[in-house]
């Protein structure tokens, strides 16, 4: 049997490759894993299939002798926050992140609040294997009642990262994606004094990441055009990545992120090593001023568990994606976009600079590419030497690299679809070796392939 774990635990479409069956068996593998008895904690965002799978699961946990507490629509990051706050012996968040609505996921946390070690995602692995259960959906539901006392200190955490400083004075607009977001990003920031404005607020799992959010920031900037404010904020359907814009539209993304936060802890001198942790997503402009003001750029395959391993390994205290996936010592590394969202807010107010002042001392990116080749297969499902003569194929593609030119090239771990990222000094050269290598690399794999 193919891992049921991809990049960011285990994800597909509802009814597909994510069923009610495969859900109450990841409950019944995960409490019969425990050696803790102290209750698993719940959470998912708001799509619709998310209740039906929290219903699975959780009848899996029963079966399996251990007990379960439901924060019902939250933040993914509550739910490691809650897992050391609380002592609870492991968590599950049930979402597909930025995905469409069609899409759902299922994270899984240790007690630490970690994201559980591939060795644990094979004991899980071999349990379900070894069920030979098909699970039907129930005709009736259980009502599962939602914990808002617990939801309430994940609120009060992040309120407190703010160190007492306030957002008096400042027009900040959020969208939260009709996701996780919608639970408490307006709350927290109104507390903390801000001018308010909220997009896309309803918590509506057919409409989650549509058209909106991190990923589609076009409602932002219509929204920032017809109330201008100092700066905004998109989260995506789980709330553990953001994007921002400053008062002209101009984008802050996860590498921006890094480099100014980055740059103040440097200058705090409470960056190790000057260090910081980037995927191989991040712009190779990120990469060249970060390292002419004496800084290192340390760089793992995408996904923010590479990106975590690394932080512990380099002791690190600061990394993240370009996607807006920021892991901070702050939280113990658990994405969370509102505190980002809250800490480039906090810093604007602490310099009394705008964000749009800041965004111009960032570095000025390289033109970039992603291209999307879209596959009739699944290319982790393959027989073992059609997949290697493939990521031989890739290997090579990849190799065409010099000091101003960047190529990178991966499977999705969700989609069937092969991305292909170039980048270099000049948009016309960008352009052009796109399109060359997404065109022959696709022949290529069809030739393998058939």
């Amino acid at each position: 049997m193919q891992s049921i774990f991809g990049t960011d635990g285990i994800r597909g479409r509802f009814n597909k490759e994510i069923t009610y069956s495969l859900a109450y068996k990841v409950g019944f593998a995960l409490g019969s894993n425990l050696k803790n008895d102290n209750p698993i904690l719940i959470g998912r965002d708001t799509r619709l299939s998310g209740d039906i799978l929290l219903q699975a699961i959780t009848k899996g946990i029963n079966e399996s002798g251990k007990k379960f507490i439901n924060l019902g629509i939250c933040p993914t990051p509550a739910i490691p926050f809650l897992i050391k706050h609380e002592k609870f012996s492991s968590g599950i968040m049930i979402s597909a992140s930025h995905n469409p609505p069609e899409y759902n996921g299922i994270k899984i946390f240790d007690h630490k609040g970690q994201k559980i070690t591939k060795n644990f995602e094979n004991k899980i692995q071999k349990l379900i294997e070894d069920s030979n259960l098909n699970i039907s959906i129930p005709i009736k539901e259980i009502s599962i009642k939602n914990n808002e006392e617990l939801m309430d200190l994940y609120i009060q955490s992040l309120i407190q990262t703010m160190g007492g400083e306030n957002l008096r004075g400042m027009k900040i607009i959020l969208d939260t994606c009709y996701g996780s977001a919608t639970t408490c990003a307006k709350k927290i920031f109104l507390n903390l004094g801000a001018d308010v404005r909220v997009i896309n607020n309803s918590k509506n799992g057919l409409k989650i990441n549509m058209n909106c959010g991190s990923t589609y920031l076009e409602p932002l900037k219509q929204a920032l055009k017809e109330s201008p404010a100092d700066m905004a904020f998109s989260f995506d359907g789980d709330a553990d990545r953001v994007i921002g814009l400053d008062s002209k539209g101009n984008v802050l993304d996860g590498d921006h992120i890094l480099f100014l936060w980055g740059r103040e802890l440097m200058e705090q001198k409470i960056l190790t090593n000057n260090l910081l942790i980037s995927t191989q997503m991040a712009n190779l402009g990120f990469e060249k001023a970060w390292n002419k003001i004496g800084g290192i750029l340390y760089r793992t395959e995408v996904g923010d568990k590479y990106v975590h391993n690394a932080i512990r390994e380099k002791k690190a205290v600061l990394g993240g994606e370009q996607s807006g996936h920021i892991l901070s010592k702050i939280n113990n590394f658990s994405g969370d976009g509102i505190l980002t969202a809250l800490q480039i807010s906090k810093y604007c107010k602490k310099k009394n600079i705008t964000l749009n002042d800041w965004l111009k001392s960032s570095f000025h990116p390289f033109p970039q590419k992603l291209t999307n080749i879209k596959l009739d297969f699944n290319i982790n499902k393959i027989n073992p030497k059609t997949k290697i003569l493939i990521d031989k194929t890739i290997e090579n593609f990849q190799a065409i690299y010099s000091d101003n030119c960047r190529i990178y090239i991966r499977p999705s771990g969700t989609e069937p679809i092969i991305r292909v990222l170039v980048e270099a000094n000049n948009q016309k050269k960008v352009s052009s070796l796109s399109n060359e290598i997404a065109n022959k690399l696709f022949l290529e794999i069809n030739r393998i392939i058939n």
